[in-house]
């Protein structure tokens, strides 16, 4: 009880938060970034680790500064996740775009549902609050819960304000099963870290032997829905644009595996360009081939 109650307080506090300015918010980013890198030195073990790993080619210098860069913009993120607890719907609009909802348009008059392939990359959270404003089909994200109840409960009611129907992990097949009988649009983020019980599949990212969820491949095959990637770009600080990317328009007639590899290696690319804007403080590959039982 006294848990859920300090939980409860500290919703209550980033909600406060949230209302001040982005000006000012981003004064405190630039503050937790010096605290982040400099003084408590925040992960950047398993951030060298990572990006050692990711990329054997770079010399010493170019990692430290994709590092530099990451700690920096991961300052950003945190300041605008809290600034989307109360983000209006008009400011949100300002700040993120869709580039081609035409080609949303164009499956959906196909009578297609979509399926869509993100990553832990750019501010998802933020393109999440615009993904309602997109269509007046179903637009459901999935997510995976938090260990405390109060925050998940605190932050799915942010991301659902503007039509959002947010759907847990184990929940997904279930929630598709009651829509089927209409439109939608569905996005997972695909890099997420499955359990040890849930790691069927492994496959060459950055580098090194990953696990990887199947979800967005047994999905689609599943609703027979076109699989895109939804890609977030930062266009400046605070604004960003995200766009379809198709990788699949009949994914029943796919090979074994073919959907998975096409969203793996889209992501890969991504991040090879512009590798600062990922999510590198996440332990990506505690999981190995040889831990994973046959």
């Amino acid at each position: 009880m006294i848990k859920k109650g300090l939980s409860r307080l500290g919703t209550f506090f980033l909600y406060l938060l949230s209302l001040l300015p982005f000006w000012f918010l981003y004064l405190v980013a630039d503050l937790i970034f010096v605290m982040l890198y400099y003084i408590i030195g925040y992960r950047r073990n398993v951030v060298e680790e990572n990006l050692r790993n990711s990329f054997p080619e770079k010399s010493d210098g170019e990692r430290k500064n994709i590092e530099k860069k990451y700690f920096k913009y991961m300052a950003d993120l945190m300041v605008e996740t809290i600034k989307s607890v109360s983000m209006s719907a008009a400011e949100t609009q300002r700040r993120v775009r869709c580039t081609n909802p035409e080609l949303m348009d164009h499956y959906f008059a196909q009578g297609k549902s979509i399926m869509a392939a993100a990553g832990h990359y750019c501010n998802w959270e933020m393109a999440c609050l615009d993904f309602g404003f997109l269509t007046n089909n179903r637009r459901i994200v999935v997510y995976k819960p938090q260990s405390n109840a109060v925050f998940t409960e605190f932050f799915n009611r942010t991301r659902s304000r503007f039509g959002v129907t947010m759907v847990s992990m184990k929940q997904t097949l279930r929630k598709l099963v009651e829509y089927k009988d209409e439109l939608s649009f569905t996005v997972l983020a695909a890099d997420q870290t499955p359990t040890r019980e849930d790691a069927k599949y492994f496959t060459d990212f950055l580098n090194q032997p990953t696990a990887v969820f199947l979800g967005v491949e047994k999905l689609a095959k599943i609703g027979d829905s076109v699989v895109i990637f939804y890609k977030i770009d930062l266009v400046k600080r605070g604004y960003y644009t995200y766009t379809f990317v198709p990788l699949a328009e009949d994914p029943k007639n796919t090979k074994p595996h073919e959907i998975t590899e096409l969203h793996v290696k889209y992501l890969e690319s991504m991040i090879r360009q512009k590798p600062e804007y990922w999510l590198w403080s996440h332990r990506r590959w505690k999981i190995k081939p040889e831990d994973v039982k046959k």
